[in-house]
C-alpha cells in the first residue's frame, strides 16, 4: 500500500495520544512498513471475544465500543475508544483469546499493527514497555471506576453519567445533538440494564426538561440539572 507521508507512523500526531510515542524514528519506520491502514463501516467488527489477535488496532478517526457478552447473552459495553486508542494491546503482549468484542459504532479509520513490530520493540525498547504498563495502569483504574459505578449508582443517575460523558468527550452538533448517537440498546448496554429501562428512563428525562431527543439521537438540554442528578441531589 503507497502512503502518503502524513500517514506514516513516524508523522502521525495520533501517536501522542498512545504507547507509540515512546518509540525511536527506526522503530515507528519499521511498524509504518509493516501496518495495514483500512476503513471499517458503523456496525462492523474488528474482532470478536475468543478471538486470537495477530496484531493490535490503533483508531486514526471513529469510535468503537467494546463490550463483553455476559452469560445471559446480553452486551455490557465496557468502553468507548476512540481516536489514538490501541485495542487489542493486553491480549497480544499477553498472548491471550481476547477478553471483549469490538465493533464500530461510527464508520472508523483504524491502522492494523502486526504482533511482531508490537513484540520486537518491547523486548528492546524500555521507554515503549514503561509506556505500555502506563496505558493498561490507566485501563485497569478506569475499570475500577466503572466497577465502583454500577454497583454504588442507580440506573437514572448512571444514564444522566452517560449523556454528561458523551457531551464532554464527543461533543454536540449545531443543532444541539450528542455527535456521537448510540442507540437505546447501546446506551442500556453502558449502564448495565434492560433497553426498555433506558428507554423508560430517556422519555422521564425528557419530559423533565434534562434532554432533547428527535429519532435516534439524544440533546443535552439542562446540565445542570443531570449533573445533580448524578451528584443525588
Amino acid at each position: 500500500m503507497d502512503e502518503g507521508n502524513h500517514s506514516r507512523c513516524e508523522n502521525c500526531i495520533i501517536r501522542q495520544f498512545n504507547s507509540f510515542r515512546a518509540m525511536s524514528k527506526a522503530e515507528l519506520k519499521k511498524v509504518s512498513d509493516t501496518k495495514v491502514t483500512k476503513k471499517v463501516k458503523k456496525g462492523e467488527a474488528l474482532f470478536e471475544e475468543g478471538d486470537k489477535l495477530d496484531g493490535v488496532f490503533c483508531v486514526r478517526d471513529g469510535i468503537s465500543k467494546l463490550s463483553k457478552l455476559s452469560a445471559n447473552g446480553k452486551d455490557q459495553i465496557v468502553k468507548l475508544a476512540s481516536k489514538g486508542e490501541v485495542m487489542g494491546q493486553r491480549s497480544v503482549i499477553a498472548e491471550e483469546y481476547t477478553n471483549l468484542s469490538a465493533v464500530a459504532v461510527s464508520d472508523m479509520e483504524v491502522c492494523f499493527i502486526p504482533k511482531d513490530s508490537i513484540v520486537h520493540t518491547l523486548n528492546r525498547n524500555p521507554d515503549y514497555a514503561v509506556e505500555i504498563l502506563r496505558h493498561m495502569a490507566h485501563d485497569l483504574k478506569e475499570a475500577d471506576d466503572v466497577i465502583v459505578n454500577m454497583s454504588q449508582k442507580t440506573v437514572k443517575q448512571r444514564i444522566a453519567e452517560a449523556f454528561l460523558y458523551l457531551k464532554s468527550n464527543y461533543g454536540e452538533d449545531e443543532q444541539g445533538f450528542l455527535v456521537l448517537t448510540l442507540s437505546r440498546e447501546d446506551i442500556a448496554n453502558v449502564v448495565g440494564t434492560a433497553t426498555e429501562s433506558a428507554i423508560r428512563i430517556i422519555s422521564e428525562f425528557k419530559k423533565k426538561g434534562m434532554i432533547k431527543t428527535s429519532g435516534k439521537k439524544i440533546g443535552v438540554l439542562n446540565e445542570k440539572l443531570l449533573q445533580e442528578l448524578t451528584e443525588g441531589f
